[in-house]
């Protein structure tokens, strides 16, 4: 097959697989049909008061049916399209041959020109419609050819004319031959054309449509698996902590028991810090029970680091690996109390850590960002204790590299962990910010 024919026949889907789904007849195509017919009618009955009708033998009623019918067609132009495509041809020549006057009115050469467009865009086998559409394209031209030949067609178009001798730069004869199919082209060929666009169209609008409904499902999973990673993170970092408190609290225990007999008041402060560790631990453990019942991010730490051993003390040093590398990063730390940062309990002092480092991941990949302000507050006073951590930067979205949100919802799960409350969002003044503050219990 010739590569223009084979692309051709690509372009109108000949081989393609996908069928179009075909809706029922609806309201849409009645009122179509039903104000194709009523601006028919009128359209008819102006051309015979003009007398445009006077070589019309056939009665009225005949033309009317044959305008009714032909909007009629219309009806089924989506739920049948070849069929309606093969009845307005047979409808075109019918009324050609008996009533030309009727069959040349604006409103039927729109009916047939709508079924032929329609029997293209909705056909749902491609081979049947490239059949189809092709016999009436051969048929016509060869009707038309055949009205030629007997000369009928060319006389009657000369004596409407009044033509005696050449007029132009062209013969008459030839002349009424070429702009008959030059007007034939571009009637058949607009038709099959705008048809194929409008299936190509809904074959591009389906396969999007798969396409997201693909990613969709994809993003939900990565999203579960990145909440499972998350919880496990979480997991590991409070077994970490509630194992040292554990260990803590077996020291203490024995060194209570070594001194119990010969001091007293020793003991009494080694049990004492046992039972500050076991509350913790307890209620460490309580958190950890708690987010894996319910059971995130774009990857704060590599699934290999360990860090859970990291505070607000260790941020200086995280903020000096991110300073200079196109941000310019300052950090402060507020405390309301001296050394208020230093007796956060462990599990809130690793949060508010990986917060900070999960923001200005974030700042550095999809941020246009050059300046970023890290501030940490701790307030120990009760009620009311609470550990906040804020993260604002001066930049934008940068355009392409749009993350997954795993990140944010990582710091939205390590939060809740701490019962937290998470702010994250574009401010208005500009710039974007990631806040979150950790209430402190009594035994903080």
């Amino acid at each position: 097959m010739p590569r223009p024919t084979a692309r051709l026949l690509e372009w109108f889907g000949v081989d393609d697989t996908w069928e179009r789904p075909r809706p029922a007849i609806g309201r849409q195509d009645v009122v179509l049909a039903a104000s194709v017919e009523a601006v028919s009618l009128l359209a008819l009955e102006l051309v015979r008061s003009s007398g445009g009708l006077e070589h019309t033998d056939g009665p009225a009623w005949v033309q009317w049916l044959a305008v009714s019918s032909g909007a009629v067609l219309l009806l089924g132009r989506r739920r049948w399209p070849l069929a309606v495509a093969s009845l307005a041809a047979v409808h075109m020549f019918v009324a050609g041959v008996t009533m030309p006057e009727v069959m040349g009115q604006v409103s039927l050469q729109i009916v047939y020109f709508v079924a032929l467009l329609s029997g293209v865009a909705w056909a749902r086998d491609r081979r049947a419609m490239a059949i189809v559409v092709g016999t009436i394209v051969l048929f016509m031209f060869a009707w038309i050819t055949w009205q030629f030949a007997l000369g009928s067609t060319v006389q009657e178009w000369l004596d409407d004319e009044e033509f005696t001798g050449r007029t132009g730069i062209f013969p008459p004869i030839p002349a009424a031959i070429a702009i008959t199919l030059l007007i034939n082209v571009i009637y058949f060929g607009g038709a099959i054309a705008g048809g194929g666009v409008s299936w190509r169209a809904a074959r591009q609008r389906d396969r999007l449509q798969a396409q997201a409904v693909t990613i969709a499902a994809q993003a939900g999973r990565l999203r579960e698996q990145a909440v499972v990673d998350e919880r496990l993170r979480i997991a590991r970092d409070l077994h970490d902590v509630v194992a040292h408190g554990v260990s803590a609290m077996g020291i203490q225990a024995g060194a209570a028991r070594r001194v119990l007999d010969r001091d007293p008041d020793a003991a009494r402060t080694a049990l004492s810090h046992v039972e500050e560790a076991s509350r913790d631990a307890v209620t460490q453990m309580r958190r950890l029970l708690g987010t894996l019942r319910e059971g995130g991010g774009e990857g704060a730490e590599e699934s290999g680091t360990r860090t859970t051993d990291a505070g607000v003390s260790d941020l200086p040093g995280l903020v000096a690996e991110v300073d200079g590398q196109g941000l310019v990063v300052n950090l402060a730390v507020v405390e309301e109390q001296d050394g208020a940062a230093a007796r956060l309990p462990r599990g809130i002092g690793l949060a508010v850590f990986r917060t900070v480092q999960e923001a200005l991941t974030n700042v550095r990949r999809h941020s246009t960002a050059d300046t970023v302000s890290v501030v940490v507050r701790v307030d120990e006073s009760q009620p009311g204790g609470y550990a906040e951590v804020e993260v604002v930067d001066n930049g934008r979205s940068r355009r392409g590299t749009s993350g997954s949100g795993l990140g944010q919802l990582g710091i939205r799960e390590r939060a809740a962990t701490h019962d937290g409350q998470v702010d994250i969002g574009p401010r208005v003044t500009g710039g974007y910010r990631v806040r979150v503050r950790y209430p402190l219990g009594a035994g903080a």
